[in-house]
């Protein structure tokens, strides 16, 4: 039924007798480990998904710097499209659009409205004054009559 008992004397002797022995406790522990920890990460993969997630930070974080970057910009356009606007609405030259003060339209509105009293064009045009007597005829008029005795001129 049984072999009989045999005395081990060397080191190799044992190695080779439980040698099969080894194995199978071998086999049966990395199954159970593995089945214990089977769906879990291993630290190789945690360490490529934390370098990934990482990399992915990087990238949303420069794409909320481009966001906010291109938002600014565009609110910048939108105020100097609405400063230009109500320049022009204003009467004021393109140059003075740009320093209208204020932080909605109904200020740009008042600061243009102050401003375009200075840029106000005159109604009425002033005439140079002459250097000569108020009645005296200009060097046109003493011409024309010159050429023309037949009428009466001063």
């Amino acid at each position: 039924m049984s072999e009989e008992f045999k005395v081990i004397e060397t080191q190799e002797a044992f190695d080779a007798a439980i040698k099969a022995r080894l194995e199978r406790n071998t086999k049966s522990v990395t199954e159970e480990v593995t089945k214990k920890f089977e769906g879990w990460l291993s630290p190789e993969e945690a360490k490529k998904s934390a370098d990934h997630i990482a990399s992915l930070t990087k990238e949303i974080e420069a794409g909320k710097a481009t966001i906010a970057d291109l938002t600014a910009k565009n609110t910048a356009y939108e105020i100097s499209s609405v400063k230009m606007k109500i320049a022009r609405e204003f009467g004021l030259p393109d140059e003075m659009a740009e320093r209208l003060a204020g932080s909605s339209e109904e200020e740009f509105k008042k600061d243009a409205e102050n401003l375009s009293k200075l840029f106000a064009k005159p109604t009425h045009q002033p005439q140079p004054k002459s250097t000569e007597d108020p009645g005296a005829m200009s060097g046109v008029e003493k011409a024309f009559y010159k050429k023309n005795p037949e009428l009466k001129g001063k």
